[in-house]
């Protein structure tokens, strides 16, 4: 366990490190694929297996080369286009652009002191360096929350910060914000002014503040922003690992979308906003009361995805958002308790956010969510089922066809997640050897957790904001038995289709059919 005084905010952008412990990392990693090739001699060229190598191949093919696409628009968006926009947003902040007022709209529930001293610090900092006339409104839950932080201001160096508590008198996140920019847009709000939503266990990097706001400043028509994130995690080194894994991952697609001048997401840790956009009465009832009408669970609200929200109110009026890659803000993950289930918990609300949110923006249409993201969230669906029939195609021909084949797809796993992986070593500036193990269990993890859920869209639970749920599907016995139902036809006709590919089940003849008809 990491404790607080051991912890280093590491700054942004480090160069690529290559160091001896990670080549001879590599040198076991590639020790081990050949020893498997060698010794198991994995049945290539057995005629049985070519309907699986055929598929999987298939599947692979499609989503490397979409894995490779993303990652040459990535490069050339902060290798071509970034530093063009950094360029002119510089030379903006240089000639004495600064928005009038900078208002930090910030939530807290039960959160450690020392984050929400670190939380504190960060925005006095960047406030104070950068000569800004900000004020800090704060949603906070309960008397713990308001008492920290008054303490911490008696101390608080001096900076041009004023302070607003909002108490929230519901429970719920999504109530403190939406509580706290009703109390925003009770002030009067210019056309010049910045509102910035993050979460209490957020630590904004030095810098950070400049070069978003230069960024506004420099272009009227950008509306929203996010930032590069890293996670600081107190508890398992293997989930720290993980979270690792996942923000390379991110720098990587937000840079990819944003050369269509979209996000797929405004995360809630940092995002940036024109000031009169967040006081928008569609916008604050949209955070406060999101929901969804479905055929079949009928109406019912949103507990988590902020976020989600705030970047669909966007999406939809066809606003212009970007992400930044050299601004960097810390989210600290202070894990109590097992690892592994606040992992699953995180990646059952992460899923769940994005299923419930993805369908509706795919119904604006390309010509709102420009072509390439209108794709992207298709394929974000998409991906649940490749990821499936690739496992399944596996599993299959080792269970029916021949079991050596285990090998055949130990060896292609290694292989192309190490390809995957390679890209995401130069977005998390090193080489880690676990990210290729890291990366499949993620992918098949959030395909399995993607189709549980894509059938109990009202399924919710945020154990850190007092254990909100959703709607209890415990209720009536339809409420079970119809989502199992759903699971099982539609895995069963992938699993069908499947083990019709590789011949271990054939359809019927039809002549035959015919001729024993007693018609």
């Amino acid at each position: 366990m990491i404790t607080p005084p051991d912890i280093v905010f590491k700054g942004r952008y480090r160069d690529f490190t290559l160091r001896w412990q990670d080549m001879v990392h590599l040198a076991f990693y590639g020790g081990i694929w050949t020893f498997i090739w060698l010794a198991f001699s994995p049945p290539l060229s057995d005629i049985r297996t070519h309907s699986a190598l055929m598929i999987v191949g298939a599947f692979g093919l499609w989503r490397y080369s979409w894995w490779m696409l993303n990652f040459g628009r990535s490069q050339y968006y902060g290798r071509v286009v970034y530093p063009a926009l950094r360029r002119y947003a510089n030379l903006s902040w240089l000639e004495g652009w600064r928005p009038r007022h900078v208002h930090f709209v910030m939530t807290t529930f039960h959160e450690h002191p020392w984050t929400t001293a670190k939380c504190l610090e960060s925005i006095f900092r960047e406030v104070r360096d950068n000569g800004l006339a900000a004020t800090l409104w704060i949603g906070t839950g309960a008397d713990m929350d308001e008492r920290v932080i008054r303490q911490w201001l008696e101390t608080a160096p001096p900076a041009d910060v004023g302070v607003n508590f909002v108490r929230q008198n519901q429970p719920g996140k999504r109530i403190a914000i939406g509580l706290t920019l009703r109390a925003l847009s009770r002030e009067f709000v210019h056309s010049d002014d910045i509102a910035i939503l993050l979460d209490g266990d957020s630590v904004i990097m030095q810098g950070c503040l400049q070069r978003c706001l230069s960024l506004m400043g420099a272009d009227p028509k950008l509306k929203a922003l996010t930032t590069d994130e890293e996670a600081l995690c107190i508890g398992p080194q293997w989930l720290q690992k993980w979270l690792t894994m996942r923000f390379a991952q991110r720098r990587m697609w937000m840079q990819s979308h944003s050369l269509s001048r979209r996000v797929l997401t405004l995360t809630g840790r940092f995002s940036v906003f024109r000031a009169p956009l967040v006081v928008q009465d569609e916008f604050i009832r949209l955070v406060e009361s999101d929901h969804l009408n479905h055929w079949f669970w009928g109406d019912f609200r949103f507990l988590s995805g902020d976020d989600k929200s705030t970047w669909y109110y966007l999406l939809r009026h066809r606003c212009d958002m970007l992400f930044v890659p050299d601004a960097l803000v810390y989210t600290i993950e202070r894990v109590e308790g097992k690892g592994l289930k606040r992992a699953l918990d995180n990646t059952l609300r992460w899923s769940g956010n994005m299923l419930r949110n993805g369908m509706r923006a795919i119904l604006l249409g390309p010509q709102v969510c420009k072509p390439y993201i209108w794709w992207c969230l298709i394929d974000q669906r998409l991906t649940i089922w490749t990821t499936l029939a690739g496992f399944l195609t596996a599993l299959s021909t080792m269970l029916f066809i021949k079991a050596q084949f285990f090998f055949t797809y130990v060896l292609w796993i290694m292989g192309t997640r190490f390809c995957m992986s390679s890209a995401l070593f130069f977005y998390s500036r090193r080489i880690h050897v676990s990210y290729p193990f890291i990366l499949y269990c993620n992918q098949l993890t959030l395909a399995f957790v993607k189709v549980w859920l894509m059938f109990r869209l009202p399924q919710q639970r945020w154990a850190n904001r007092l254990d909100q749920r959703g709607i209890d599907l415990s209720g009536p016995r339809i409420n079970r038995l119809f989502p199992l139902y759903q699971n099982g036809l539609t895995m069963a006709a992938l699993a069908l289709a499947l083990l019709l590919c590789l011949g271990v089940l054939r359809l019927p003849d039809v002549q035959q059919l015919i001729q024993v008809s007693p018609l």
